[in-house]
């Protein structure tokens, strides 16, 4: 069994970016740990809420295989933050799996993490990747080494298969 930190936002986050990959590395048999900025019920843009495990300060990346960022319109406000940032820098450093999906890569790109990857993102955050250094795809799902990213809701099923299969190795 692998942990798996997946990070959302308190107030809009994707419903089908959190529970379509939440189910799949559940039913691989992974631990799921939800984390946001603050404890309690968080809400998802749609209807989806979901029971906070833990606050982004109490994460250590070396308590986990993987970590994820759930995109959505509260995406950036809730999590393209310098604590989130260092969270996933450590991750990096440690040689996680990390995986980021619909505009959730823009924080990754503004901690200096995509330098030299191949990316993928919600189009509206292309720029952003760019400007970070990161090779912007357009595709629907991209896999450079142990960073999976996916472009939004659409792939969310390919994204959560992508994570559970780079949990493999």
């Amino acid at each position: 069994m692998k942990k798996i930190a997946m990070f959302i936002a308190f107030q809009g986050f994707r419903d089908e970016e959190y529970t379509e990959p939440k189910k799949i590395l559940e039913a691989a048999g992974h631990k799921v740990t939800t984390v946001s900025t603050a404890k309690g019920e968080a809400r998802g843009k749609f209807r989806v809420t979901a029971q906070v495990d833990k606050t982004v300060g109490e994460i250590n990346p070396a308590d986990y295989d993987a970590l994820t960022l759930v995109g959505g319109p509260g995406a950036l406000e809730h999590l393209d933050t310098p604590e989130v940032h260092a969270v996933f820098k450590k991750a990096f450093e440690l040689g996680k799996v990390v995986g980021s999906i619909c505009i959730s890569p823009v924080a990754l790109a503004h901690a200096g993490l995509l330098k030299g990857r191949k990316v993928t993102c919600w189009p509206d955050g292309a720029g952003e990747i760019v400007k970070g250094g990161g090779n912007y795809t357009g595709t629907d799902l991209e896999i450079d080494g142990k960073l999976v990213t996916a472009n939004g809701p659409v792939p969310a099923k390919k994204y959560g298969l992508a994570l559970a299969e780079a949990l493999k190795n």
